[in-house]
């Protein structure tokens, strides 16, 4: 088990699951790519690491972007909004980052077009 520091443990508000939600956006273009969830061991090893780890709440288990189908996650910078209740991850995102093979996982629907 990978411990996350003291002093941002404590800023964390995390969910009733214990979980804080993680935007994720590539380094550079600022282009928006996915969200997942993180919990302080999911945070403690994407720190650590440098490799965007979740925890998944349909698996219950902890996955690391990229392990099985190549399109990994180089984390450049890891934040935490004002309220402390979302992590923005700043990646260099290698092939797609959704699990549906779209470069984003927010490329399919639009609600309202933009302009």
């Amino acid at each position: 088990m990978t411990e996350l520091a003291p002093d941002i443990a404590a800023r964390l508000k995390r969910t009733a699951d214990g979980l804080v939600p993680a935007i994720v956006q590539q380094a550079g273009s600022g282009e928006v790519l996915m969200l997942g969830w993180m919990d302080d061991e999911a945070l403690a090893r994407t720190l650590t690491t440098g490799r965007a780890t979740y925890w998944s709440r349909s698996r219950q288990e902890y996955w690391v972007k990229g392990e099985t189908s190549g399109h990994r996650q180089w984390v450049r910078g890891v934040r935490l909004d004002c309220d402390g209740d979302t992590l923005l991850v700043t990646v260099d995102q290698e092939g797609a980052a959704c699990h549906t093979g779209d470069r984003t996982c927010f490329d399919a629907d639009v609600l309202l077009a933009d302009g």
